[in-house]
């Protein structure tokens, strides 16, 4: 989280949490941000390649032939 953004009651519990790890509260601040940032790639890269796109089965073909025009 940004600094700016972040409540008296934020900064003091990640300053614990910066402190149980052994490092400064900035440090930490960096470190959880590049983490959310790789954690973003991630789940965007999975995203991207999850579902390629399906033939559509039989009753899904049955709807595109009823929709169409007569004729």
């Amino acid at each position: 989280m940004d600094q700016r953004k972040m409540t008296e009651g934020q900064r003091a519990y990640e300053a614990k949490r910066a402190a149980k790890a052994g490092m400064s509260l900035d440090k930490w601040l960096v470190l959880k941000a590049k983490e959310a940032e790789a954690e973003r790639a991630v789940a965007a890269k999975a995203a991207e390649v999850a579902a390629p796109a399906k033939k559509p089965g039989f009753f899904g073909r049955l709807l595109e032939k009823a929709q169409k025009p007569l004729g």
